[in-house]
C-alpha cells in the first residue's frame, strides 16, 4: 500500500497485518496500514488450546486483526487475531482491495502524465482525505459526481485524466450489513420514548438504514453504504443513538450484529 498512516491504531480497531516472526508462545507482524510492528500473544491467536501455534500463523501470511492495547511511550501494540469475526475479516480485506485498486488508479495517471509518483500520491490523497474515510469511497462517488474530482484543485490535464480512469475503473459497489436491536422502556409514554429512540438512529443514518420491526421489542437494522467501513460507522452511531436515548430515560437497549 502507498498510503501509511500516521501515529498509532486505536484499541479495538482492526488492521491488515504481515506476519514476520513465528515464536514458541508469540507472534510478531507488520501492521500493514501504519508501518509498525505489534504482536499477538498465542493466547490472542486462536480460541481454545493451541499445540503448534504453527498450525494457525507462518512468516509473511496476511491475517487482519483487532487491536487490544497501545503503549504509545514504549512503542507496544497487542493484537489478537481470534477476536475477529468471520464478517469483519472478509469486510478488512474487501477494503483493503478497494484501497488498493484506488491506489492503483493514482498511480496510472501519475505515470500517463510523468508525475513522480509518491509526490503526487500524498498531495492528491491528502485532499481527498481530508473530508472522506477512503481514497476507494471518493472515487465511488465520483463516478456519479464528476465535480469532486474537479474540486480536488488540481491543473486541468489531471482532473481530466483521472476523472477518465475513474469512470473507466470504478464500479459503483453498494454494500449491506445489519443487525438486531432490542429496545426497552418501562416509562408510561415508552411508546413515544421508543418511536423517538428510533427517529434518532435514522438520523444518525443519513438515508442509509432500514429499520424493521421484528416483535418483543426487537428491530431489525438494515445498514447499505458504498463500502463496508463506512456502513460499519453508520450501524455503530445509528444504533448506539437509539439506545443513548433509551437509556437516559430509564429504559434498556442492545444490539447484536448479524454474522454473515
Amino acid at each position: 500500500m502507498l498510503l501509511v498512516k500516521k501515529g498509532f491504531p486505536e484499541e479495538d480497531e482492526l488492521i491488515m497485518c504481515t506476519i514476520t516472526k513465528v515464536q514458541f508462545h508469540s507472534v510478531f507482524c507488520t501492521l500493514d496500514e501504519y508501518g509498525k510492528s505489534g504482536m499477538i500473544h498465542i493466547s490472542e491467536v486462536s480460541p481454545g488450546r493451541i499445540r503448534n501455534i504453527r498450525d494457525f500463523v507462518r512468516e509473511g501470511k496476511k491475517v487482519v486483526c483487532k487491536v487490544l492495547r497501545v503503549n504509545e511511550e514504549k512503542g507496544h501494540i497487542d493484537l489478537s487475531l481470534r477476536r475477529v469475526t468471520e464478517s469483519q475479516r472478509r469486510a478488512k480485506v474487501d477494503e483493503i482491495k478497494q484501497e488498493q485498486k484506488a491506489e492503483k488508479i493514482i498511480e496510472f495517471v501519475a505515470k500517463s502524465n510523468n508525475l513522480e509518483l509518491s509526490k503526487f500520491f500524498n498531495e492528491i490523497s491528502e485532499k481527498i482525505l481530508k473530508n472522506h474515510l477512503s481514497i476507494s469511497a471518493f472515487f465511488q462517488e465520483a463516478v456519479s459526481n464528476p465535480k469532486m474530482i474537479e474540486e480536488l484543485g488540481l491543473d486541468k490535464k489531471l482532473v481530466k485524466s483521472l476523472d477518465e480512469v475513474v469512470k473507466q475503473r470504478v464500479k459503483e459497489v453498494i454494500v449491506e450489513i445489519e443487525g438486531k436491536l432490542k429496545l426497552t422502556s418501562y416509562e408510561p409514554n415508552g411508546i413515544e420514548i421508543i418511536k423517538e429512540a428510533l427517529q434518532k438512529a435514522q438520523e444518525s443514518g443519513k438515508g442509509n438504514i432500514a429499520l424493521r420491526y421484528l416483535g418483543g421489542g426487537n428491530y431489525h437494522v438494515q445498514v447499505k453504504a458504498k463500502d463496508y467501513k463506512e456502513a460499519e460507522q453508520i450501524l455503530k452511531d445509528s444504533t448506539e443513538a437509539a439506545i443513548k436515548f433509551v437509556i437516559k430515560r430509564q429504559g434498556e437497549g442492545s444490539f447484536a450484529r448479524a454474522e454473515a
